[in-house]
């Protein structure tokens, strides 16, 4: 299992076609990308990852209720495994989710 710092960090899946690299996110259906190389592939496949989780964010506070609570909710991880997140929040301020250790 790899190692992944839970911010800003997806997996891009890259495979060759011909004079073409393919990539897509597992994490973020639909997000795709291509290019004459890797670098140009995954460049694009950033592109699209950012384009869709702006959409989706867009998208659902359309439809928030004018008296909805929106925050923000952060969380860290240095390579530890974790078995849960432990949560602290303030009035009107960020949410920190902490990851608690296994066992």
């Amino acid at each position: 299992m790899s190692k992944h710092v839970l911010h800003n960090e997806f997996t891009a899946i890259i495979e060759r076609d011909e004079e073409w690299y393919i990539g897509y996110c597992p994490e973020i259906p639909g997000a795709n990308g291509q290019g004459k190389s890797v670098d140009e592939c995954k460049k694009n496949l950033a592109d699209a990852i950012s384009l869709i989780l702006q959409d989706r964010r867009e998208d659902v506070e359309r439809g928030l209720p004018a008296d909805a609570v929106q925050d923000i909710v952060s969380i860290s991880s240095n390579g530890t495994r974790f078995c849960g997140i432990s949560v602290s929040t303030a009035m009107n301020s960020s949410v920190k989710a902490t990851p608690t250790r296994c066992g």
